[in-house]
């Protein structure tokens, strides 16, 4: 019996771009061996060494997580879908009792509306879901948005158009040429300036009543808490997989709710975590994916308007929370296909055994993210010397100078080639690689190259698995060797 297995865009690459697939089987586990055996691409990505389902891939039989039913040995049936959901890499006067329109009035009164604000919130007012004690709730309320980027710009001003009283910023970085397709609070002149001014600037223009609190700091386990404590809800707008395990832990131990957001390429996804009942992200991904396994924006791109549908998402849902109406995504986990204008709603459940929210907590206290993510610090990368797998830009043009005989095959999409290239090098897409390796001599001798090098160190390490001996990955990649031995191309 075929059934029809829908492939998240992360995943394409291995499946011929594309984005469903018909597997044979009477189980969930039958349909997933049989889809890796069609698409060998796959099985590194789903499986672990083990040959377990990896803990960042979720798979759903239609609206259901297969945890919640009988795992890989659920039956499935004429007409049902499989689903696989991988992790993608931004003191109040009143508070909820459960985040379900259950409200306790702290003894400190709701602020009154100005004459001014009654007018520029009259849209709000005359609905009664809102009036005007849902409109003094959002000027009494606080969210802390981490990240003024993608995410952030959209939601933090319809925040501040919407009148949430406080809103806080957390960010270190500076604007960028390549920022601008996407992180609409931002401009032109803004370029090279604190990301932290150009948004408060922005933000005071939309709305002047509303409190910008900024924080130029890196989040982390020592200032998290502390940063996260006096605001109501957080709006998670990260592009890291730390920084998002650090948010969700520290909403889950401050008992603040994290109105949750991701996006990759044309697809996005939202929630909302750590509510009193409710999931957590650790529920949903109890473990993160080892570095470099799943691409960044930079390294995979993303459509420009897709955060802003994303952002606003979150905006939405951090207003329900602060102003006391409606459903919130608690519990349900919403994918949107840009691509195709589809959205579709994902049950989620709390995990009695979530190390962090669940029955019997292990996780107490912030942790190290980067050594839980597998990320090793910046400096002790440096002292550890360098990599016999990796090549620098500067050797490889001086081997190309002396005519030495070396192969470098750029793993990028065909798109990203036209971009730029390293003269004389070969293109064979990254999701090609395990069918087309019988194309290469072993005995040759191969440089692998991407943008970064993130994308080619995985094609090396699987040439290498089937018994390449002479294979290294262009440390940096393209951006590094336009950086020192080409610059007359353009960087993107």
């Amino acid at each position: 019996m075929a059934t029809k297995i829908l492939i998240p865009t992360p995943l394409r690459p291995y499946t011929d771009k594309r984005e469903a697939v018909e597997a044979e089987g009477t189980t969930v586990g039958e349909l997933l061996a049989d889809l890796t055996k069609r698409h060998s691409g796959l099985k590194a990505h789903l499986y672990n060494e083990q040959g377990k389902l990896r803990s960042f891939v979720n798979v759903y039989l239609n609206d259901e997580d297969i945890r919640y039913l009988q795992k890989e040995q659920t039956p499935v049936s004429a007409g049902d879908t499989i689903s696989i959901i991988p992790s993608v890499a931004g003191g109040t006067t009143t508070i909820r009792d459960d985040h379900m329109n259950t409200f306790t009035t702290l003894a400190t009164p709701l602020p009154d509306l100005s004459n001014d604000e009654i007018k520029r919130y009259s849209r709000h007012l005359i609905m009664p879901e809102v009036g005007i004690d849902g409109q003094r709730r959002l000027k009494a309320g606080s969210v802390l948005c981490i990240g003024a980027g993608g995410l952030g710009s959209p939601a933090a001003m319809y925040l501040a158009a919407a009148g949430v009283g406080a809103i806080g910023l957390v960010d270190f970085d500076v604007v960028d040429f390549s920022n601008l397709q996407r992180q609409i609070i931002h401009g032109t002149p803004d370029v090279g300036r604190s990301k932290l001014d150009s948004a408060r600037d922005r933000l005071h223009a939309i709305n002047p009543n509303v409190e910008i609190q900024t924080y130029d700091v890196a989040l982390s386990s020592e200032n998290a808490l502390k940063l996260f404590e006096p605001y109501e809800v957080i709006l998670d707008g990260t592009d890291n997989f730390p920084t998002r395990y650090l948010t969700n832990d520290a909403c889950v131990l401050l008992g603040k709710p994290n109105a949750y957001g991701s996006i990759f390429r044309f697809e996005g996804q939202a929630s909302v975590f750590a509510t009193k009942d409710g999931p957590c992200y650790r529920c949903l991904y109890p473990e993160p994916p080892p570095p470099g396994l799943v691409p960044s924006c930079a390294e995979a791109g993303v459509l420009g308007v897709l955060p802003c549908v994303i952002g606003v998402i979150q905006a939405t849902e951090a207003i329900k929370l602060v102003a006391g109406f409606g459903e919130p995504l608690i519990g349900r986990f919403l994918i949107y296909d840009a691509l195709r204008m589809r959205f579709r709603e994902l049950k989620l459940k709390k995990d009695p055994d979530c190390p962090v929210c669940g029955t019997h907590p292990t996780v107490t206290k912030l942790i190290d993210y980067e050594q839980f993510c597998g990320l090793r610090p910046v400096a002790e990368v440096e002292t550890a010397g360098p990599s016999p797998y990796e090549i620098t830009s500067i050797e490889l043009k001086s081997r190309m100078d002396r005519g030495d005989k070396v192969r470098i095959i750029d793993v990028r999409e065909p798109n990203e080639y036209q971009i730029n290239r390293i003269p004389g090098s070969r293109l064979i897409p990254l999701g090609e690689i395990p069918r087309r390796y019988a194309e290469l001599d072993p005995d040759e001798e191969y440089v692998m190259q991407c943008k970064t090098g993130a994308r080619s160190a995985k094609a090396a390490d699987f040439l290498r698995s089937v018994g390449f001996k002479r294979v290294r990955n262009l440390k940096g990649g393209i951006l590094d060797w336009i950086a020192k031995v080409d610059p007359t191309q353009p960087k993107y």
